[in-house]
């Protein structure tokens, strides 16, 4: 069922700091019409990103910035309900870019396009595991990492969407996995579900400390989607010739101020030989299906599990983004556009 209006969530002004909620508006405007080669595609469900917080400031990113009064950017899973193109006909599940938003327009094709989710798999899995999530988590430790049997890999924000995927690669390969993340529940999910050595609570726990009690011989690999304190406490325990893999910096790094502080230890990278690390998956476009078929592979084995936080309703984009750098999500934080009726 379509309607005449489409719900966009635009942005009205730039963070400084916390992201709070009047940095977007929530705009109705007609729904729009496909044009030649062109799809219409009612969006189901959104998958938010940290990254997408770095997309709002002014400032240099991986890709621009987005404009003031611009929908937001981000990826989407929906059903194509008008087609002018042939290959993409109305009823098709499809993925891509399309924006905080109840209806999108895109054309078929291209990295950023419109495509169709492949035959037999779950649409909102585009998001997550065969999305952005699992492709940043297997160029980041299959290719930066370089995880050996018998290493052992330290993973922060461990049970979040990538996080918690890059730990059971290192797994997977044959690593011993320690864990990083905030709160008993989420350290328990990482060791009893997702399978890893052991989980350090952040919250409640000297890092350090654990670090060097649970690896004695040092860190191997250190997948680092924190920064800040939790980057100094695996630098403090390095092994010889260790790899830090800089993914993200969900304490610092996204919210277009200057970082509280640098790491005070950045010396030990020098003194153990280390190698320090940064990458955008998008840099191995050409290697996708590689990624994507050893992804499944995994899952189907049950090498990789998931995790879904689901926030209900379009409203709710601004709140999901914002809550991923307090900690509220459980793997992959989704939003579903049209809110599950409730029971009676």
């Amino acid at each position: 069922m379509t309607v005449d209006t489409n719900r966009q969530w635009v942005l009205a002004r730039r963070p400084r700091g916390e992201l709070t909620r009047d940095c977007f508006e929530l705009r109705t405007s007609p729904r729009p019409a496909p044009g030649a080669g062109e799809v219409l595609v009612r969006v189901h469900w959104l998958g938010i990103d940290p990254t997408q917080r770095g997309w709002l400031n002014a400032g240099p990113n991986y890709r621009s910035p987005i404009a003031l009064g611009e929908v937001i950017r981000g990826a989407g899973v929906g059903e194509v309900v008008e087609s002018d193109d042939p290959s993409l006909p109305a009823g098709t599940w499809v993925y891509g870019e399309l924006g905080w938003q109840e209806y999108a327009v895109g054309t078929g094709g291209g990295l950023f396009g419109v495509n169709p989710v492949p035959p037999g798999i779950e649409p909102r899995m585009m998001l997550g595991l065969f999305g952005t999530t699992g492709l940043t988590a297997y160029f980041g430790m299959v290719d930066v990492g370089r995880p050996e049997a018998g290493d052992t890999v330290v993973v922060s924000a461990a049970a979040g969407a990538t996080g918690s995927v890059a730990a059971q690669i290192a797994r997977a390969l044959g690593s011993r996995v320690i864990g990083i993340a905030g709160g008993e529940r989420k350290c328990r999910w990482a060791v009893e579900v997702a399978g890893m050595d052991a989980c350090i609570d952040h919250t409640s726990a000297d890092v350090a400390a654990e670090l060097a009690r649970l690896a004695p011989d040092g860190i191997d690999v250190y997948f680092d989607n924190v920064g800040g304190v939790l980057l100094e406490a695996a630098l403090a325990n390095l092994a010889l010739r260790a790899r830090i893999v800089v993914c993200g910096g969900i304490s610092s790094g996204y919210d277009g101020d200057d970082p509280a502080r640098g790491p005070r230890n950045h010396l030990q990278i020098g003194l153990r030989r280390a190698r320090m690390e940064g990458f955008v998956f998008l840099d191995h476009v050409d290697r996708f299906p590689e990624a994507l078929g050893r992804l499944a592979a995994w899952s189907a084995s049950g090498d990789i599990v998931l995790e879904e936080s689901v926030a209900e309703g379009l409203e709710q984009a601004p709140s999901a983004l914002a809550g991923l750098f307090h900690g509220r999500n459980l793997g992959k934080q989704l939003v579903r556009v049209q809110a599950a009726p409730t029971a009676p």
